[in-house]
C-alpha cells in the first residue's frame, strides 16, 4: 500500500493512491513541510484509489493545520467512495470541497 502527495504547482498538491492506517502517517509529516511554504491549500483527491476512515481523519488534521497556518484549503475532486463516507460522518458541513480540476 503506498499513498503520494505531490506538489503539481504552487498551492496546488495532488495526492494518489490508497489513504489507510499504514499511509496516513507518513502522508500527514510529509504535507507539514509542503503546506508550510504554500500560499494557500488546494488538494486535489482524485487520485485517491481506496480511503478508510484514516482518510477521513487526514482530511480533519489538514483542516486544522490550515486554520493554525493561516492558510485556505480546499479538497477538490474527492472520488465518490471517499465521498460517501464525507456524507455519512457529516464532514460535509465542514469540509471546503469543490469539484474543480485544475488549478484556480
Amino acid at each position: 500500500m503506498t499513498a503520494r502527495l505531490d506538489e503539481e504547482e504552487d498551492s496546488w498538491f495532488r495526492v494518489s493512491g490508497e489513504l489507510s492506517f499504514d499511509t496516513v502517517p507518513e502522508m500527514l509529516e510529509q504535507s507539514r513541510e509542503l503546506f508550510g511554504r504554500a500560499e494557500r491549500i488546494d488538494i486535489d483527491l482524485s487520485g485517491v484509489e481506496r480511503s478508510d476512515s484514516a482518510g477521513l481523519v487526514l482530511l480533519v488534521e489538514w483542516m486544522r493545520a490550515a486554520e493554525r497556518l493561516h492558510k485556505p484549503i480546499q479538497f477538490l475532486n474527492i472520488p465518490p467512495q471517499m465521498m460517501a463516507m464525507v456524507r455519512v460522518s457529516g464532514l460535509d458541513q465542514v469540509c471546503p470541497i469543490s469539484r474543480a480540476t485544475n488549478p484556480a
